[in-house]
């Protein structure tokens, strides 16, 4: 069966286990013949799988809710990592502090649609009001040397100084630091911020009900290539720099591996109760979600026996 796979971004460790799943024939030992579209930002993809466009969306599990108000018509199928993750990267001229969140007074800070969404709350829940502090919130535009990739093109843009901080993937916040112009103030998935932050949103796989209905076969493939792929990359995480290489530009393939080597305590494809609790509690904070879905509502629960197969 043939697939199309829509990743928000592609150059970033963030929706790396399904890149990988397809780069290194998981998914095709499977019987799935997938390709993986870009698809930006990750509210676009949602939509396009809507349309039927693409059929899989790898993307943040909150941001399903801008194509299918209330969970209608969708499911989360597995986790593609635990964990809200994205980070905070303030200018490294500031002196900025972990944690410190005073830093973002009066700063511009670089982030996607949908993404930005757990900066804003992160902030309010520090005591941060964005009309009185002066923090501007916005996806930064692509310069003529970088592409749509966001997290790579903030930290270009960080450098350039068209910013003073960006919210994004892990490769942004890796190339910023190295070039020693981005230091690292949230880092959620590692302990930073409030808890309950740990659970706004994680890095899923979601299909609509009527693919999980006309195909379970397929879904169930799908799952079984990922948690596959998963005890590949933690048995040997060098795995990533061939895959890398092939999807990746020259300067941020050889940073894949060290990335993938520090996610490996996340990769686990079990979507707990715990997780999804989290998620619509933070989705109803902000408006997003107004009725109370059970567990079920959201995830493809007949899959669940697969994630520690």
């Amino acid at each position: 069966m043939k697939l199309k796979i829509a990743v928000p971004d592609l150059i970033s460790n963030s929706y790396f286990p399904v890149e990988a799943a397809v780069e290194l024939g998981f998914l095709r030992a499977e019987g799935l013949d997938a390709s993986l579209e870009l698809v930006f930002p990750v509210s676009k993809a949602y939509e396009a799988m809507r349309e039927g466009q693409v059929d899989i969306v790898a993307g943040s599990a909150h941001s399903a809710l801008s194509a299918f108000p209330e969970w209608r018509g969708v499911k989360l199928l597995c986790a593609q990592a635990q964990g809200m993750y994205w980070f905070l990267v303030m200018r490294s001229d500031l002196g900025a502090k972990r944690n410190a969140l005073t830093v973002v007074k009066g700063r511009r800070i670089a982030a996607a649609p949908w993404v930005e969404m757990g900066l804003r709350r992160l902030l309010h829940e520090g005591g941060i009001d964005l009309e009185r502090d002066n923090v501007k919130i916005a996806p930064v535009a692509p310069s003529a040397t970088t592409g749509i990739n966001f997290g790579v093109t903030a930290a270009k843009a960080l450098e350039e100084g068209r910013i003073d901080g960006f919210w994004a993937n892990g490769m942004g916040t890796e190339v910023a630091v190295r070039r020693g112009v981005g230091t690292v103030v949230l880092d959620v998935r590692r302990g930073d911020g409030p808890p309950k932050a740990f659970h706004y949103t994680l890095a899923a796989v979601a299909a609509t009900e009527a693919l999980i209905e006309r195909s379970p076969d397929a879904a169930a493939g799908f799952v079984r290539a990922l948690v596959k792929t998963h005890k590949a990359l933690k048995q040997d995480y060098t795995l990533a720099t061939s895959v890398g290489e092939k999807l990746f530009p020259p300067s941020e393939a050889p940073l894949i591996a060290e990335l993938i080597r520090r996610d490996l305590p996340y990769y686990d494809a079990t979507i707990s109760e715990e997780s999804v609790r989290g998620m619509n509690a933070f989705t109803r904070e902000l408006g997003l979600l107004r009725g109370d879905p059970q567990y079920a509502d959201v995830v493809a629960t007949q899959f669940a026996p697969l994630w520690a197969a």
